[in-house]
C-alpha cells in the first residue's frame, strides 16, 4: 500500500513545477497555476510522508523525486515544447532505471 502512495506522490510532485510554468507562461491562469502548485505540493509531501512510514527515507526520496523529475520532463515535452533529443530521453531512462533498481533490490 505505500508504494502506492509513493507513486501517487510522484504524480502529485509534477503538479507543482506545472502549475508554476503556467502561471508564468498565461496570464489568465497566473492565480490558478499558483493554486495547482500549492496544492500539488501539500498532496506529494502528505502522501510522502505516509509512504515513507515503511519504505526506507533514502528509497522513499529517490523515487519521489525520481517520479517527478521525469513526469515533468514528459510533461514540458508534450505541453510546453521542450527539447526531446535522444540525450534527454536517455538521461530519463537512466533515472527510470535507478527507480526501478531500488525498488527491486529494496
Amino acid at each position: 500500500m505505500n508504494w502506492i502512495l509513493l507513486i501517487l506522490a510522484g504524480i502529485f510532485e509534477i503538479g507543482w513545477p506545472l502549475g508554476l510554468k503556467m502561471s508564468q507562461t498565461n496570464p489568465g491562469y497566473k492565480i490558478w497555476g499558483l493554486v495547482i502548485a500549492i496544492i500539488s505540493m501539500c498532496i506529494s509531501g502528505g502522501l510522502l510522508w505516509f509512504a515513507q512510514k515503511t519504505i526506507p527515507i533514502g528509497t522513499a526520496y529517490a523515487v519521489w523525486t525520481g517520479i517527478g523529475a521525469v513526469g515533468t520532463l514528459i510533461v514540458g515535452i508534450i505541453f510546453f515544447g521542450d527539447s526531446s533529443s535522444i540525450w534527454r530521453m536517455l538521461s530519463a531512462l537512466l533515472i527510470v532505471i535507478g527507480i526501478v533498481g531500488l525498488k527491486v533490490f529494496n
